[in-house]
C-alpha cells in the first residue's frame, strides 16, 4: 500500500477529472494525474482544465497513456497510491459506434491495465467511473444497481460493463477494495464539448442550428459536475469491499425540455433541425440514487435549472467564446 494521502486520477486532465483534482488539492490531497491528452477533442482544452493547478504543491501530472503497461508500471512506482480514481476512457456512444476497435483497447484494455498496476503495487483502493450506459434498454425505472446489465446497445455500453467485470475479478482474486460509480450524463463547467449541453450552449448562443435527434421526448438524467465529485469524494472513504452505485440526479428532463432550460438562460431562442433517432442512444436514463444516498451520504445539490445557470454563467466568462 502507498501513501494513503496520494491518490492517482487516470483522465485527470478531463472534464470530471479536473474538477475532483481541484477539490481533493483543496483538502491537502496529494494528487497524480495521468492523461495522455489525446486528440478525440481539442487538447488545449485539457491543458487548460489543469492549467490552474499546474505547480502546486501536492501537484504532479504524468504525461502517458493507460494503454502503455511500463509506463504505467512506473508512475505506480515512483509514487504509490492509497487509492485510483480510474476515469480516464474513450467516451461516447456515437464515435464508439464508428470505432470499436479503439474503445476496447482503452476502455477495456487500458482498464486492464491499471488493474494490473493495483494488483502489483499493494492493492489500493480503487475507484472505477462506469457509465448508466451499462443499463441499455431497461424498461424498469428507475435503473437500480441490480437491475439486469448483460444487454448493452452500444461498443461504449459494452466496455464500461467489461471493465465492471474485470474490477469485480480482481477484487475476487487480489482483495483489493473497488467501488464502480454508474454515472449518469454528467454536465458543468469544462464538460466535453461535444456533449449536449455544452454543445446545444454554443449553438444557440451563435445562432447555429441545433441538432435534435428523435422528436425531442427522450429523457435523460442529467447531474452536475459538483455533486458527481461529491459521490466520488464519498466512494473514496467508503469501507465497503466491492460495490456498485448509481450517481444521478434522479430526476429525468426531456430533450425538447432541456432545451427550453438553455434558451431561457441565454435569453436567446434555438433554431432546432430535426433528425432521426440515432443508432446506440437509448430513450431514457433514470438513476435510483437509494444506494448513493445510503452508503455515501450522497445529495444531489443542483436541480438542472441551476445547474444549466451555472454552466451557462461558466460559458460566458470563457474568453474563447
Amino acid at each position: 500500500m502507498g501513501d494513503t494521502d496520494s491518490v492517482l486520477i487516470t483522465g485527470g486532465a478531463g472534464f470530471i477529472g479536473s474538477h475532483l483534482v481541484e477539490r481533493l488539492l483543496g483538502l491537502g490531497r496529494r494528487v497524480v494525474v495521468v492523461d495522455n491528452f489525446c486528440s478525440f477533442y481539442d487538447p488545449a482544452i485539457k491543458r487548460r482544465n489543469v492549467a490552474a493547478v499546474e505547480g502546486q504543491s501536492g501537484f504532479t501530472l504524468c504525461e502517458g497513456d493507460i494503454r502503455d503497461a511500463a509506463f504505467l508500471d512506473e508512475v505506480f512506482g515512483a509514487h504509490g497510491f492509497g487509492c485510483v480514481v480510474h476515469l480516464a476512457a474513450m467516451a461516447g456512444v456515437r464515435p464508439s459506434i464508428a470505432d470499436p476497435r479503439t474503445y476496447s483497447e482503452v476502455n477495456v484494455g487500458g482498464t486492464l491495465n491499471v488493474l494490473e498496476c493495483c494488483r502489483a503495487h499493494g492493492g489500493p483502493r480503487l475507484i472505477f467511473g462506469s457509465s448508466s450506459s451499462v443499463y441499455g434498454v431497461n424498461e424498469k425505472v428507475p435503473f437500480s444497481e441490480d437491475d439486469r446489465v448483460e444487454r448493452a446497445i452500444s461498443p461504449y455500453a459494452a466496455t464500461k460493463l467489461a471493465g465492471e467485470v474485470l474490477c469485480h475479478t480482481y477484487h475476487h482474486l487480489y482483495g483489493f477494495p473497488v467501488v464502480c460509480l454508474r454515472f449518469f450524463t454528467v454536465y458543468g463547467p469544462r464538460q466535453r464539448p461535444e456533449m449536449a449541453i455544452a454543445k446545444f450552449i454554443r449553438l444557440i448562443d451563435s445562432g447555429g442550428e441545433v441538432p435534435m435527434f428523435g422528436d425531442g421526448t427522450s429523457r435523460r438524467d442529467y447531474t452536475y459536475c459538483d455533486d458527481v465529485v461529491d459521490g466520488i469524494l464519498g466512494a473514496m472513504e467508503l469501507s465497503k469491499e466491492f460495490e456498485l452505485i448509481n450517481l444521478g440526479n434522479s430526476r429525468t428532463v426531456a430533450l425538447r425540455e432541456l432545451i427550453g432550460l438553455i434558451e431561457a438562460a441565454l435569453g436567446k431562442a434555438a433554431r432546432i433541425k430535426e433528425l432521426p433517432s440515432q443508432p446506440g442512444d437509448v430513450p431514457i436514463t433514470y438513476a435510483d440514487i437509494t444506494k448513493a444516498e445510503r452508503l455515501l451520504g450522497y445529495s444531489p445539490n443542483f436541480p438542472i435549472e441551476r445547474g444549466i445557470e451555472q454552466a451557462v454563467a461558466w460559458y460566458r466568462a470563457q474568453p474563447s467564446r
